[in-house]
């Protein structure tokens, strides 16, 4: 078993655990510890306080994913002050090895570890992810995360996109509108203009700037919230439209990935599970031509994980050799 800290740093809350891996990298991690990133000045004043509170050596080994892109010389974190330095945080917060991966990156690590009774099945046939192909993942949060799992003689490998920021394609006159609407705010729509958190008010205001309806503007959470508990009529209909859309998006991320599987992760599709086999989600998933009866089969399932970002963190892991 290898001993590492997981971590995942969002811009309003970080997260630490401690993870044993085990010789296929499935995690088991230990009591998950939470801490408002407001109330500290940088990570390392965060990491020493979970390192008091946990007591005792910490593991010399992590894998952190944060809630940005991977990769620049300086990581800014959204809704934080934060600033990270990849070349030098390993020494700041005395690890000897470390591995930084996006967070959706992490989410995908996760499900590729997952037992299956964390991946219920919503839709199709109900069969195992392939030895040979590609998983589409996908999931609306504060943008749209995508992610593809390349299983190779049964071997997961993750691959981190940028598939949320694919031009939203319009498939009825009603979202032509939208599109249009939308394109007078941001110019290029992408999908996660659309099939996000933000993305179920775009939808709000532009059905309601479109047929002249007057209507109560609520923030994101309040509007998701009337919208999933039915008490605002035209924000389940918001609602309803971007089911649509999530459906159609998710369909053209498995054909472009490999149409063998689909998991939709985190945590508002969680909150949309018993809306979504009532909604146009499915139908639109499938409608894709001569490839209709290929779409419908395909296994589409939920990953559940009270702490997935963590899960999935420890699990992209790599020691050193």
């Amino acid at each position: 078993m290898t001993d590492i800290i997981a971590a995942d740093i969002g811009g309003t809350n970080a997260r630490f655990a401690r993870a044993k891996l085990d010789a296929r990298n499935v995690p088991t991690l230990g009591k998950a510890r939470k801490y408002k990133v407001a109330d500290f000045p940088n990570l390392q004043a965060c990491w020493a306080a979970f390192a008091h509170d946990e007591g005792g050596d910490l593991p010399k080994a992590a894998s952190i994913a944060f809630a940005t892109a991977i990769g620049r010389d300086v990581i800014k974190l959204t809704n934080s002050s934060w600033m990270i330095r990849p070349d030098t945080l390993d020494e700041e917060l005395g690890l000897k090895q470390m591995r930084l991966v996006n967070d959706f990156e992490a989410v995908a690590h996760a499900v590729a570890r997952l037992p299956k009774d964390n991946l219920p099945l919503l839709f199709g046939e109900d069969r195992p992810f392939p030895r040979d192909g590609g998983v589409t993942v996908v999931g609306p949060g504060t943008g749209l995360g995508v992610a593809m799992i390349a299983f190779d003689d049964d071997e997961p490998h993750v691959i981190a996109t940028e598939g949320g920021h694919l031009d939203f394609a319009p498939l009825d006159p009603l979202e032509e509108k939208i599109l249009a609407y939308l394109r007078d705010k941001f110019l290029r729509v992408s999908t996660e203009r659309v099939v996000s958190g933000p993305g179920l008010n775009n939808i709000y205001k532009a059905m309601a700037t479109i047929g002249h309806d007057r209507v109560v503007l609520m923030e994101d959470a309040e509007l998701w919230q009337a919208a999933i508990d039915g008490t605002d009529e035209f924000a389940r209909a918001a609602f309803d439209r971007l089911c649509l859309c999530y459906g159609s998006v998710a369909g053209d991320l498995a054909l472009a990935h490999g149409p063998h599987g689909v998991v939709l992760a985190g945590g508002l599709t969680q909150r949309m599970r018993d809306l979504l086999p009532q909604s146009g989600f499915h139908r639109r998933f499938t409608a894709k031509g001569r490839f209709e009866s290929l779409m419908a089969a395909v296994p589409i399932r939920l990953a559940l994980h009270e702490e997935i970002g963590l899960y999935g963190a420890a699990a992209a892991f790599r020691e050193k050799k």
